[in-house]
């Protein structure tokens, strides 16, 4: 049976971008870019959005307000292009140009517990805040994983990760820091029906 993994990449106040930020906040470090390179085979699972962005990124495309794709950033594309994808969307169509990638019209909840119950590996989301949302919610998620680096983007944040979501426990299972400054933390997540004192309803 396979893993679920939610995987964020965040500022300090939870933003998954910045305008006029680069890719990692410019603050990737050679010890977090060897923990990237050493992940084990995944299977990764992105909405429509995500999809565009990141293939885009594979055929040279640059975002608006960055000024170039960083050779850190295009090592991190490569091999998201030889790993296998599938892409949860009814608005792209087939075939689609990203290499390894499957396109999924079905509801993504049905479809990963199908995954889940019979594979053998790991299964990872990446972006997609909306898909993420829907996968909590509906159980799935074993894995919840934070990298969060030293920034606040008080002023120029997007994409807030957390809104929407419901009310989650999380018990640690892991925790490291890259380069003196980039904190990883690992919990296994719960979905609350209410909060600890009671449904406030």
């Amino acid at each position: 049976m396979s893993e679920l993994l939610v995987d964020f990449i965040t500022s300090l106040d939870g933003c998954a971008s910045g305008q006029g930020w680069p890719g990692f906040w410019g603050l990737e470090g050679p010890e977090y870019l060897a923990w990237l390179g050493e992940q084990p085979e995944v299977t990764y699972l992105m909405g429509a959005n995500t999809y565009r962005l990141m293939s885009g990124f594979a055929a040279g495309e640059v975002p608006g307000g960055q000024g170039e794709v960083r050779a850190e950033e295009e090592s991190s594309v490569d091999g998201l292009t030889r790993a296998a994808k599938v892409v949860f969307s009814r608005s792209l169509d087939e075939p689609l140009t990203w290499a390894n990638s499957v396109l999924v019209r079905d509801d993504a909840a049905h479809v990963v517990r199908g995954l889940k119950a019979n594979g053998a590996g790991l299964l990872s989301t990446i972006g997609s805040l909306r898909l993420c949302r829907s996968l909590l919610r509906a159980g799935l998620v074993d894995r919840f994983r934070v990298v969060i680096f030293p920034v606040i983007t008080g002023a120029t944040g997007d994409e807030r990760i957390y809104d929407g979501y419901p009310d989650v426990a999380l018990e640690m299972t892991e925790h490291r820091t890259f380069d003196g400054r980039i904190q990883l933390v690992e919990y296994k997540p719960r979905v609350l029906e209410h909060p600890p004192l009671g449904d406030p309803s």
